[in-house]
C-alpha cells in the first residue's frame, strides 16, 4: 500500500464510497451502467500508468495497485471492466508504433474505453485466433472465447498468431462489424454484469497503421508469464471487503495473514528483475487466494441463512471470489494451485 496520500487513490476512495459499494448489489445482478464507467473515465484512473507526455498521471506502480483493491473491493464487475484498459495503455506507452499517437492520448484522458483480446493467445501452439498479412494490412479469423465490456469499451486490443508463430496486437472497433460478431451476454456465476461475449472472426480486416506490436511467440510469452504469477490487487480488495463483514476478534489474525502476503506479494512485484523468483511468485499467489477464499467464507458463515439472499453482500463477494480464482489463469499457475490445495487436503 501507498505510504503517503496520493490523488488518484483519494479520487477511487471517493468513487468506491459515493457510487461503486452502494449500488453493487444491484449492479451484481443487472449489468454495469454506463454511468458507473463514465464516472471511471472522470475521475482519471483510466490514466494511472499512462506517460504524462500523453495526459496520464504515470503514477507508481504501488498506486495502481491501491486504486485496483479499492475499485475491486467496492464493485468487482466494475473494476473488471475497467481494469482490461490498462493493458492496452501499456502496450502502446511501452511498443512505439503509428497507432500511439492515434490512441495512447484518448484512452489516457479517458475519452475512449479499451478491453483486451488477447488471453487465447496463451493456448499456443493451440492456435484460436490466427493472423494472417493480406495487402494493407491484417485479417484475423477464429474464435475469442472472452471478451469483457462489450457495449461499454469503444476499442479492442486483438491478439492474433501468425503462421511464422509471431503474436500480432492489434486495434479495432469494440463494435459489431463485417468480419466480427459477438454472441449474446454470457450468463455466468459471477461478474455477468461484466458484459462478458465471446467474439467470431470471420476475416476482419484491419489496417496495418492499427498494429501495435508484432513479437515473437516465444518472447511474449516469457514477459506474460512475469505478470501471470504475480498475485493480483483484486484479490487483496476482495479481503479486505470480507474482512469489512467480520467481527474484531475473528478478523484479527486474518488481516495479519493478508497483510503478510499482500506485502510479500508486493515487493517481488517490484523486483527489478521480473523473471526471477518465479516459484515464490505463484506460491504467494496461491496464499493470496487462501486468504480470500477463508475470509469470504467466514463472511457467509457471519451472515448465516442471510448470505444466501442474492442481496447479501457476503454472497456476492464469495461469488467474487470464485471468480478471481479462474481470472488470468495459466496452465502453470493452475498447477501450482492444484498442487497447493492437494498438500494442504493431505497434511
Amino acid at each position: 500500500m501507498t505510504t503517503a496520500p496520493h490523488p488518484l487513490v483519494a479520487r477511487a476512495h471517493r468513487l468506491a464510497h459515493d457510487l461503486l459499494a452502494p449500488h453493487a448489489e444491484r449492479v451484481d445482478q443487472e449489468t454495469v451502467p454506463a454511468s458507473h464507467i463514465d464516472a471511471v473515465r472522470r475521475s482519471g484512473l483510466l490514466g494511472v500508468g499512462a506517460p504524462t507526455k500523453y495526459g496520464g498521471s504515470a503514477a507508481p506502480a504501488a498506486v495502481a495497485r491501491e486504486t485496483a483493491e479499492i475499485l475491486a473491493g467496492a464493485c468487482c464487475s466494475t473494476w473488471f471492466v475497467q481494469t482490461q484498459h490498462h493493458t492496452p495503455v501499456k502496450v502502446l506507452a511501452t511498443y512505439d508504433s503509428p497507432v500511439r499517437e492515434k490512441l495512447l492520448r484518448p484512452l489516457a484522458s479517458g475519452e475512449l474505453l479499451a478491453g483486451i483480446a488477447y488471453a487465447h493467445v496463451r493456448a499456443f501452439p493451440r492456435v484460436p485466433v490466427r493472423a494472417a498479412p493480406e495487402p494493407g494490412g491484417w485479417r484475423f479469423d477464429g474464435t475469442v472465447p472472452w471478451y469483457t465490456g462489450w457495449g461499454l469499451n469503444d476499442v479492442m486490443l486483438l491478439a492474433g498468431v501468425t503462421d511464422t508463430a509471431e503474436v500480432m496486437f492489434a486495434f479495432t472497433e469494440a463494435r459489431e462489424q463485417p468480419g466480427l460478431r459477438p454472441s449474446p451476454p454470457m450468463r455466468l456465476a459471477a461478474l455477468t454484469a461484466a458484459r462478458t461475449v465471446s467474439v467470431e472472426l470471420d476475416g476482419l480486416r484491419v489496417p496495418e497503421e492499427a498494429v501495435a506490436l508484432r513479437v515473437p511467440y516465444e518472447r511474449w510469452s516469457v514477459t506474460d508469464r512475469a505478470k501471470t504469477v504475480n498475485a493480483s490487487p483484486a484479490v487483496f480488495g476482495i479481503t479486505e471487503a470480507a474482512l469489512a463483514l467480520l467481527d474484531d476478534d475473528t478478523a484479527a489474525p486474518l488481516r495479519t495473514r493478508l497483510d503478510e502476503v499482500r506485502r510479500r506479494s508486493y515487493t517481488l512485484a517490484d523486483h527489478p528483475v521480473p523473471h526471477e523468483h518465479l516459484d515464490e511468485r505463484l506460491a504467494l499467489r496461491t496464499q493470496a487466494y487462501d486468504v480470500m477464499r477463508t475470509a469470504t467464507t467466514a463472511a457467509l458463515v457471519t451472515g448465516g441463512g442471510r448470505a444466501m439472499a442474492l442481496t447479501s453482500k457476503a454472497q456476492r463477494l464469495a461469488r467474487e471470489a470464485m471468480f478471481l480464482l479462474v481470472q488470468g489463469q495459466t496452465a502453470e499457475s493452475r498447477a501450482a494451485h492444484l498442487a497447493s490445495l492437494a498438500f494442504s487436503a493431505s497434511a
